[in-house]
């Protein structure tokens, strides 16, 4: 009786050649040795890949997320914000993510009377002046404690190193999150 394994045709006899050849096969060759080497090496950069984009999205998501759920950390976060995109090009105003900070009926409001005639007073309404120096108030945005007042919080902010400005900015808790609702200056009555 005749049987094939692999290649070989050995007779039923010759058991310890079969025993050898079986004992062959299953012994690793060059060339699966080199398959298996690149498909860890294959397997290796595609899980730090799929880690990397798992830490990225993550890292997005806990930008947002890791904002203390506080009047004065949101105010730094938003004035930190709008400084960065405000521009010649641009006004934050018009960006969606402004509602990340401020309560809707207050950019409605704003939209609106940036739309009849800019600015109210001839000021930025976020930041009481006309210009400033963008790369020093970034770096100098100063938030004071909140004084809460009855759900309302009133977060003072100081801008600028040298010609500083002083503004309040009254927040109030909508949807479980802090969101400004007016801001004004402190400047006296005119």
């Amino acid at each position: 009786m005749m049987e094939r394994i692999g290649y070989r045709i050995l007779s039923s006899g010759t058991a310890s050649t079969l025993t050898r050849l079986i004992e062959m096969r299953n012994l690793p060759t060059k060339s699966t040795v080199m398959i298996e080497g690149k498909m860890k090496r294959f397997l290796f950069f595609a899980a730090a890949i799929v880690i990397f984009s798992l830490g990225a999205f993550t890292q997005q998501g806990a930008t947002a997320a890791s904002i203390p759920d506080t009047p004065e950390a949101k105010v730094s976060a938003f004035y930190t914000w709008f400084i960065k995109n405000d521009s010649d090009q641009g006004y934050p105003l018009r960006e969606k993510d402004i509602e990340e900070y401020v309560a809707a009926d207050t950019v409605k409001r704003l939209r609106n009377d940036y739309s009849h005639g800019g600015p109210p007073n001839g000021v930025d309404y976020f930041l009481k002046v006309q210009d400033y120096d963008s790369h020093d108030w970034l770096t100098h945005i100063a938030t004071h404690p909140a004084i809460m007042l009855d759900g309302v919080a009133v977060v003072p902010v100081t801008f600028g190193s040298t010609d500083k400005v002083d503004v309040l900015v009254f927040m109030r808790k909508l949807d479980g999150l802090w969101k400004i609702t007016k801001v004004v200056d402190t400047w006296d009555y005119k």
